[in-house]
């Protein structure tokens, strides 16, 4: 839990120092902490939020899930991503991803074809 703490704070201080993801900014960094050195990488978190199009018949709505897991599974098998999930409430925020991806722009690529996305039923923001 403590290497988590860490690495969160690592990466927040990289954003905050404005931290850019150039193709020379390292994914793979080391953070030393008193005696011990952690070894840190970057991934892309991702974020779904309710689009602006969700009124979709309920047989649409199921057709486009089925779609969008499909993709997800997609995503996983070939786009790095590798933790994702949905929230448990209805709020805007709708899911999680984390891809394990050099830039943003991978991400952001992958989930652009989501049939979801395409249909306005989701729309997303990317972080390094």
């Amino acid at each position: 839990m403590e290497k988590s703490v860490v690495l969160a704070l690592a990466l927040l201080c990289l954003c905050v120092a404005g931290v850019s993801q150039e193709k020379e900014a390292p994914r793979e960094f080391e953070m030393t902490e008193g005696d011990t050195t952690y070894t840190m990488k970057q991934y892309v978190f991702c974020l779904y939020l309710s689009g602006d199009n969700r009124s979709q018949s309920e047989e649409e709505a199921q057709a486009l899930q089925a779609q969008h897991m499909n993709h997800m599974n997609s995503m996983a098998e070939e786009k790095g991503l590798i933790v994702a999930g949905p929230f448990g409430d209805e709020s805007e925020k709708r899911g999680i991803l984390v891809f394990d991806v050099a830039t943003t722009e991978e991400a952001e690529e992958a989930i652009s074809s989501d049939p979801a996305v395409k249909a306005g039923r989701l729309t997303y923001e990317c972080h390094p």
